[in-house]
């Protein structure tokens, strides 16, 4: 009886608004790993990164389909003033991303769910990042939202032009040359601004200052500015694109276990500051080896 006391007296201690994104995307990350277990051994040198993609992708969009509920009310503020219902449409697209994140995680009608990830991203520019551009132009937090966005549905539309069977080989193209200046332009935005603003945390660079505490915090945005310029140039004049979205997604990734990794640790329950930066951030990297992917000549299935 006291056991069941305490357990009780524990739960109810739990503040499950911040720990449940936690715990779906590990969840998600578990299942995607078991899934590409078969997968990873069979491919050599960079592929095996490039394996890693559909987890990447998936990881960070169950965290955030998890917050579309945790944080209802936040996320609904953030639907636009002329659309009506504003709270079922973050629950709505809190469903439909985690619907996303399991589909890519069990490689079942993940190149659908991947392609509709995508579309709505680009839906996200048009209704919300855009107008935000537009009514600031100066303010450089709306651009990297909006150009972030705009990576992400890249890569994730890229990886869909590889799983879907219905599209036409010259769809299939036209949408990965796409994908490749949706990633690229970003990227060289994204190194500038590494360069002018070093002093915060790499990799998308948002509000979030890099903490002192990070061994050498300045080199690390001076080196992530000039891969990312060497990456991003590559991929807009199409010379390398496949090695340079390969090196850019493990570039990506370094950040994640050196920088974003140790902020979550050292400050787990920080969601907006912490846990938010290391998901976005992870998505780039499964961004940038999803266009990997693509480029590589994945074969076009669609599992089911």
């Amino acid at each position: 009886m006291g056991a069941d006391v305490a357990t009780w007296a524990l739960a109810g201690s739990i503040r499950w608004d911040l720990w449940l994104p936690y715990l779906i995307g590990a969840v998600i990350l578990c299942i995607g790993l078991l899934v590409i277990a078969r997968d990873v051994p069979q491919r050599h040198g960079p592929d095996k990164v490039i394996a890693l993609a559909p987890v990447f992708l998936a990881v960070p969009i169950a965290v955030f389909g998890t917050e579309h509920f945790t944080f209802a009310k936040i996320v609904a503020g953030m639907v636009p003033s002329w659309i009506p219902g504003h709270l079922f449409w973050a629950l709505f697209v809190g469903a439909c991303l985690l619907s996303a994140a399991l589909s890519l995680s069990v490689n079942t009608y993940s190149g659908l769910a991947a392609g509709l990830f995508g579309v709505m991203l680009l839906l996200f520019e048009v209704l919300i990042s855009i107008p935000g551009v537009i009514g600031a132009p100066g303010n450089r937090i709306f651009w990297a939202v909006a150009l972030r966005d705009l990576a992400f549905s890249g890569g994730a539309l890229a990886f869909a032009a590889t799983r879907i069977e219905t599209w036409s080989p010259q769809g299939r193209d036209r949408v990965i040359s796409l994908a490749r200046f949706f990633i690229a332009i970003p990227i060289v935005f994204f190194s500038v601004e590494h360069f002018l603003h070093p002093e915060f945390a790499p990799g998308v660079p948002l509000a979030r200052l890099t903490p002192s505490w990070i061994p050498l915090h300045l080199l690390w945005s001076y080196l992530t500015g000039a891969v990312f310029l060497v990456t991003g140039l590559s991929l807009i004049v199409n010379k390398g694109a496949r090695w340079a979205a390969t090196w850019l997604g493990v570039m990506v990734l370094v950040l994640v276990l050196v920088i974003y990794v140790p902020i979550v640790i050292a400050n787990p329950s920080e969601i907006g500051n912490g846990l938010n930066y290391l998901a976005d951030t992870l998505l780039l990297s499964g961004s940038a080896l999803a266009f990997a992917g693509a480029r590589r000549g994945e074969p076009v299935t669609q599992s089911a």
